[in-house]
């Protein structure tokens, strides 16, 4: 790990995202820390966005991780590096391994069917996936392995400068939110999420993942709502 991700992993840890026993969603960073954050990206960020995705993901490439063993791609995004809305999910499962894409399984047709029905394309959104690599036989990742690939999702995070985060699952939500609080409890609420990086708050909502909505579909109508909230912020936005 590089001094930098180091130094970012420390500060997530002394927060205290690595116990993840918050009672409450928390934003990772108040606005006194604000101060000492690095410059905000640049006016020109469109010119140069593919340029730092490139360097996120040779980092994220170079990191040394034991889920480098059983998987055969690196998967880190898919879509637009200007969208307004990042969806993030867990971790790739097979076909993305395959394809080195995220959601491009079962899962990621109902994505798609998910984004129609708000009149949102994949090459609207970014999406991608708290932990970049497969892990074996599609199991959870860890928590050490979240804290692992945090900092570079927030770099991805802090890059596209998104309006809103949709959190795909149990994985997603611990993640960002930095709770233990059950997608029961979170979703149909927006959360502030705040960055060192950006002086904005980010509107943040926490659903189902599509692969939890395949085996159980009673829950469609639940993310349906979600969804909803979304398309409504979108609007109000435009």
């Amino acid at each position: 790990m590089n001094q930098s991700n180091k130094k970012n992993l420390d500060f997530i840890k002394n927060s205290g995202v690595n116990y993840f026993l918050q009672d409450s969603p928390r934003n990772w960073f108040e606005s006194d820390l604000r101060t000492n954050s690095s410059p905000k990206l640049s006016k020109d960020i469109n010119i140069d966005k593919s340029y730092k995705i490139q360097q996120i993901i040779k980092k994220i490439n170079s990191f040394d991780t034991p889920l480098k063993n059983s998987a055969k791609n690196l998967v880190v995004y898919d879509g637009s590096l200007d969208a307004k809305v990042i969806f993030i999910g867990e971790a790739p499962g097979r076909d993305e391994d395959i394809q080195g894409l995220p959601f491009v399984g079962r899962a990621g047709q109902l994505l798609n069917k998910m984004l129609a029905a708000i009149n949102l394309k994949r090459e609207d959104v970014y999406i991608t996936n708290v932990v970049n690599w497969r892990p074996p036989d599609n199991r959870t990742p860890t928590d050490d392995e979240i804290l692992q690939f945090l900092p570079f999702l927030q770099e991805q995070i802090d890059l596209i400068n998104p309006d809103f985060i949709f959190l795909l699952g149990g994985v997603a939500a611990k993640a960002i939110l930095s709770t233990p609080l059950t997608l029961g409890k979170l979703r149909g609420y927006w959360h502030n999420y705040k960055s060192l990086q950006l002086n904005k708050t980010i509107y943040t909502i926490a659903s189902y993942h599509p692969s939890f909505l395949l085996r159980s579909p009673q829950y469609k109508k639940a993310s349906w709502e979600d969804l909803q909230m979304l398309q409504k912020k979108l609007n109000e936005k435009n």
